[in-house]
């Protein structure tokens, strides 16, 4: 019985194959959006949570404001936080400004940093070519720089930049190395950066304190003791003043971002849900007209010996394959916008199971619960007055 309702529900469809494919437009529609938009999303997210990530989910940044009496963190002040437990290193930055000029080539406002060896040693893909500055550098303040992408291509344009003069601060530099480049969704680029020494950049760009600390962790399930500790330390070392200093928990953020994200995903897959419900609406209608042109089908079927419980579940299964062909489809509409769109914005593309699973299973849902009204309907027809349309 199951499969002769199977093969009926079946057989109407591809009767009216026009009709069929106009009442599935709107769960292709509602699935293709559920699809494409959480998928974007996600690449998005993805992308942006990787560059976040590359920022150090095992680090800690400590921002100076500093007090009338004391502007700054100074090397003794390092070296005490460096007592910390749960501390592997610690990344000074000295920022600056500057222009600078090789062979004539000028290019102004460049953003100058001093770091230490640290900062390339927490991560290993920042450079690109040659080396990073080395604990040399800082104890002989060396006059040797690191540079972004985009200044090895503009100030040395078909050269290689590794070993030649740069000259930053009306002070010639030997440039030996360069940064890899940052993508279009990382919170902070280095491809127009300039990495000096810190120590030489304390003496170069005249900047006399230490106001910003990147503090690596050993284990980031200790991030909040480690924080305590440090508030400890400074604490001491600003005579108690809280607002002379600010520390920030990559951790948390990364956590709070990929949070915000998920909700914006939910929110996102509710409103394109919305048309999945304009189709189950759709599906309705039809299943309502099509009970209509067959009612002299359903009476004979019922003087026949059909139960009212055969002749719903026809219907059912009508609608179930109307909309589970229309997820199908949405889902082929919708992966391939998802792709097209990824690629125009940089992103990667990835479709989850879980993002499949929903749009199919709510398109499934919707079959069901729209269906149910019709078949209804047309299992409490009275065979008698069906019949009198003969």
């Amino acid at each position: 019985m199951l499969l002769e309702s199977i093969r009926m529900s079946w057989e109407n469809i591809i009767t009216n194959k026009l009709r069929s494919l106009l009442t599935m437009l709107g769960i292709v529609i509602g699935v293709a959006s559920i699809i494409a938009l959480i998928t974007i999303v996600q690449g998005a997210t993805n992308s942006i949570s990787e560059e976040v990530t590359a920022l150090g989910v095992n680090k800690i940044t400590v921002n100076v404001r500093g007090t009338p009496l004391k502007q700054g963190l100074s090397e003794q002040d390092m070296e005490n936080i460096a007592q910390v437990d749960n501390i592997s290193g610690l990344s000074p930055t000295i920022p600056g400004t500057s222009n600078i000029v090789y062979e004539g080539k000028v290019k102004e406002n460049v953003a100058v940093q001093g770091k230490n060896e640290v900062y390339f040693q927490s991560d290993s893909s920042l450079l690109q070519s040659g080396r990073p500055i080395n604990i040399l550098d800082l104890e002989s303040k060396n006059q040797v720089a690191v540079i972004g992408g985009d200044i090895a291509k503009e100030l040395y344009y078909g050269l290689d930049p590794i070993g030649r003069d740069l000259m930053i601060h009306g002070t010639t530099y030997t440039v030996i190395g360069t940064l890899t480049s940052s993508s279009r969704f990382s919170t902070t680029s280095n491809n127009e950066a300039v990495i000096i020494p810190y120590t030489t950049a304390l003496r170069s760009l005249g900047v006399k304190h230490i106001s910003s600390l990147d503090v690596f962790l050993l284990d980031t399930n200790f991030a909040d003791d480690t924080v305590t500790d440090i508030e400890r330390v400074l604490h001491s070392t600003f005579n108690y003043k809280e607002n002379a200093y600010s520390i920030f928990n990559m951790g948390d953020m990364i956590e709070s971002f990929q949070s915000m994200m998920s909700i914006m995903s939910l929110l996102l897959a509710g409103i394109a849900a919305i048309s999945l419900v304009v189709g189950g609406i759709g599906i309705m209608n039809m299943m309502l007209v099509s009970i209509t042109e067959r009612t002299t089908e359903i009476g004979l079927r019922k003087a026949l010996g059909a139960t009212p419980n055969t002749i719903q579940l026809q219907f059912i299964i009508e609608a179930i394959f109307l909309s589970i062909f229309g997820g199908l489809l949405g889902l082929i509409v919708g992966s391939l916008v998802a792709y097209i769109a990824t690629i125009l914005i940089g992103v990667g593309f990835s479709i989850q199971l879980s993002t499949i699973a929903l749009a199919l299973g709510f398109s499934a849902i919707v079959g069901i619960v729209f269906g149910y009204t019709p078949a209804r309907k047309a299992s409490r027809l009275n065979p008698i007055d069906a019949l009198r349309s003969l």
